[in-house]
């Protein structure tokens, strides 16, 4: 298929994520980056998008330039990737979306609630597609997980526990003037949740997307551990589901020994699964009463969802950046699909997951702020 022209806001020089977005973008061959605003200093922009090998004439340094000239080209970017601080992302989406450019955004996909359900109702009233990188719903065994809740192999789901536990903000590293540290613990670019908003919502999707099950209520204990920090930096959270099923969410950005520690336990009134990020080839069945079975990524008998997220044989590890390819693919066909006039059905989280981990961080504050006590997630 051709490949779609892509655009970037955010992402320059120094950045983290928007090299793992460009890394993804071109693993399936489906994109070209052809435009971009890689920074609000011309200078630096223009240095970046150098360092790209982009027309100079398509660098810009304003995000809100760039939607009205590439919107007006006949060959303007048909997608555009929003990869800058969360205060940000209402701002750039508007600006693409009212230029009818198709929108990947990455989580969480505003700083607060308010800007989420104002995306929601213009990506409706557009009829732009807006994708959020989740990026572990890309992995192919929680693909495979999700498919065996689907089954019923399971039985009624009862109990799921989710958590994401890292380090690197253990001591105050903001302080060092380290660039992905300041603005994350900054709530008026990060958003008023922290490390609940940061990580917690990849749990809380993630919880969601593999059970199938939305939450009605929860309860949360936020914590900041690290002296002066202005947003939480640990935090638990009871939840409701609304087929009556509970679980726990523990999100931990100052948990020493833990780098990127995302795992997932989903058990049913016949059998449980477990899956963990460090390991993401692999996915725990237990059947009730029987033997546990390891599943393996490219093993036999896995599922049609599965298979399509996979690659490389299986023994071949495959592993964040596949995934993280996986919503770039998954967009790519969405795309072509409406360019053709068809419609795509795909498990790309679109906008309205975006606002649901918005009602999310939204409802644990709110709980908190009440010390902890049940709310619905939805006031």
């Amino acid at each position: 298929m051709r490949r779609i022209r892509l655009g970037m806001v955010g992402g320059g020089q120094g950045a983290f994520i928007g090299g793992v977005h460009r890394m993804a973008a071109r693993l399936d061959d489906r994109f070209e980056l052809v435009a971009a605003a890689l920074s609000s200093d011309p200078a630096r922009a223009q240095a970046s998008g150098r360092e790209l090998g982009l027309n100079p004439a398509r660098v810009y340094a304003d995000f809100r330039a760039m939607a009205l000239a590439e919107g007006a080209r006949p060959d303007g970017i048909e997608a555009v990737a929003v990869v800058t601080p969360n205060h940000l992302h209402h701002a750039v989406a508007c600006a693409f979306i009212d230029a009818g450019i198709h929108v990947i955004c990455d989580k969480p996909l505003t700083r607060t609630l308010d800007e989420a359900l104002d995306l929601v109702a213009r990506v409706k009233q557009s009829g732009v597609l807006l994708g959020v990188t989740y990026t572990y719903s890309g992995y192919p065994m929680v693909r495979h997980a999700r498919e065996l809740v689907q089954s019923g192999v399971l039985g009624d789901v009862r109990v799921v526990q989710v958590e994401y536990a890292q380090d690197w903000l253990a001591q105050d590293l903001e302080q060092s003037g380290q660039k992905q540290a300041l603005w994350r613990t900054d709530p008026a670019l990060a958003g008023e949740g922290g490390c609940i908003g940061d990580i917690g919502t990849h749990a809380y999707h993630l919880a969601c997307f593999v059970s199938g099950l939305a939450v009605s209520q929860l309860a949360a204990d936020l914590s900041t551990f690290v002296a002066g920090r202005q947003v939480d930096d640990d935090a638990h959270v009871g939840l409701r589901f609304d087929n009556g099923a509970r679980g726990h969410l523990w999100a931990s950005q100052v948990a020493a020994g833990c780098q990127n520690a995302l795992s997932l336990r989903v058990f049913g009134s016949q059998g449980s699964l477990s899956f963990r990020q460090e390991a993401p080839d692999e996915l725990w069945f237990t059947p009730l009463g029987a033997p546990t079975q390891r599943l393996t990524r490219g093993g036999p008998g896995l599922s049609l969802a599965a298979a399509q997220a996979t690659r490389i044989p299986g023994g071949h590890p495959e592993g964040y950046l596949e995934a993280f390819a996986q919503l770039y693919r998954e967009m790519a066909d969405q795309i072509h699909a409406r360019q053709a006039g068809q419609t795509k059905v795909q498990a790309l989280p679109d906008v309205q997951a975006g606002a649901d981990g918005m009602h999310f961080v939204e409802a644990a504050l709110r709980s908190h702020a009440q010390g902890g006590t049940w709310v619905a997630l939805k006031a």
